[in-house]
């Protein structure tokens, strides 16, 4: 077998949720298939220590190779200048003393190094974009009013026409931010594009039955009989929390003894907070968090799961990791339109409501459907969607990308 040697560039760490989520579950398929990694991921420092052993056992049972550098957050700016410049050192010191074959960014920040050593390696350039990162930072914390962010948005939007230009290959994690892509100058019509959303171990995120959601709730001491609506991952920026308990407030109206579950690591006193000044009582929700591990367990008390997300222009490329993670679990969902494929997939499989904006009259509809969402069978929802977010789907479209770079 002709073995592939790969550099795996993320600024994500591998000891965060994430990363064990969305890039070793993949890597460890893919190594099955004759390519040998070498990772190169930046690590918060509580994280590191924490998980560190546990990564390690998982990287080496597969043969990857893995070199964590440290994550620096202060000064702003400053700080991912310096990481920037430690990322690109280290790559090329990996490169001199393997001589990979391909170079894999996740995102811009690699994308940045990987392009590098293309022009001056001759390295294969995988560039994974995950989404529009440039227009996310623009829409959510980079100011353009402000001349400093002004300048940093330009400069990344004239570097995200290089990746496009130069990449051997691009993955968007939706159809909607591809067609996008297609309208943009700067993209070269000859390069291949592949879609892979945001898949789940569909393993790790069993199927639900009402027997383990009876035994969910007894663990959790959750009240048997309710409705519970669930709420899994963080609050802020993109998620919409006040949105999210308008709708609660109105579904009340029609299913009093109602519960709320959200499972976050975000700040529970700010969301206590919120609760609070919407009217609501405390006594209908329960606040949790939860590890990876414990997640499956927790979310299958839950009934139907919502995610509101705002539909700003970037988000088009969005594939959110939970509802891949919820519907593999057989749990129907609410959620809204302008985020990537969600409605696309959500209407077509027949496992949710979408809803089109966020007022009362938005809603009424989402809450009119909540019984024959309730009728849906776990299996049929699992079954319904594996084709698009089963891991081991998602492996097999990352090996036929591979297969086409080095075609």
């Amino acid at each position: 077998m002709d073995v592939k040697k790969v550099l795996y560039i993320t600024y994500d760490g591998l000891t965060d949720p994430l990363g064990q989520s969305q890039i070793l579950p993949y890597l460890k398929g893919l190594s099955r298939y004759g390519y040998q990694f070498t990772i190169l991921s930046f690590e918060k420092k509580q994280r590191l220590r924490k998980e560190k052993s546990v990564i390690e056992q998982l990287t080496k049972a597969s043969g990857i190779d893995w070199f964590p550098l440290p994550f620096t957050s202060r000064p702003p700016l400053l700080s991912k200048l310096y990481d920037a410049i430690q990322m690109k050192r280290k790559a090329v010191a990996l490169h001199r003393l393997r001589n990979f074959d391909m170079v894999h960014c996740r995102s811009y920040i690699a994308a940045d190094v990987g392009l590098y050593l293309k022009r001056k390696f001759g390295v294969k350039f995988f560039f994974d974009m995950r989404g529009f990162w440039a227009d996310e930072k623009k829409d959510g914390s980079w100011n353009v009013n402000n001349p400093l962010f002004r300048k940093v948005y330009q400069y990344y939007k004239r570097k995200e026409a290089a990746y496009l230009r130069d990449a051997d290959h691009i993955v968007s994690l939706t159809e909607a931010g591809k067609r996008e892509m297609f309208t943009w100058s700067s993209f070269r019509e000859n390069t291949p594009v592949s879609v892979i959303a945001c898949c789940a171990d569909m393993e790790h995120f069993s199927l639900t039955d009402r027997e383990q959601q009876v035994q969910s709730r007894k663990k959790w001491k959750i009240p048997l009989g309710k409705l519970v609506i669930s709420y899994l991952g963080s609050i802020g920026t993109w998620y919409m929390l006040n949105e999210m308990l308008l709708f609660f407030k109105q579904l009340k109206k029609t299913y009093q003894d109602a519960e709320f579950l959200i499972v976050t690591h975000s700040d529970q006193e700010a969301i206590r907070s919120k609760i609070l000044e919407h009217g609501l009582s405390m006594n209908d929700f329960i606040l949790m968090q939860a590890s990876r591990s414990e997640v499956p367990s927790v979310i299958k008390a839950s009934d139907i799961n919502i995610s509101f997300i705002k539909p700003v222009y970037s988000k088009i490329s969005s594939s959110p990791t939970k509802l891949g993670e919820v519907l593999s679990m057989g749990i129907p969902v609410i959620c809204n339109s302008g985020v990537g494929d969600v409605k696309e997939i959500v209407l077509k499989a027949d496992v949710g409501c979408i809803i089109d904006g966020f007022t009362e009259n938005d809603f009424d509809p989402a809450i009119k459907s909540i019984p024959t969402l309730l009728q849906k069978s776990p299996s049929s929802i699992r079954h319904a969607i594996s084709h698009i977010y089963d891991l081991e789907h998602g492996i097999e479209l990352y090996r036929a990308a591979y297969k086409q770079v080095f075609t």
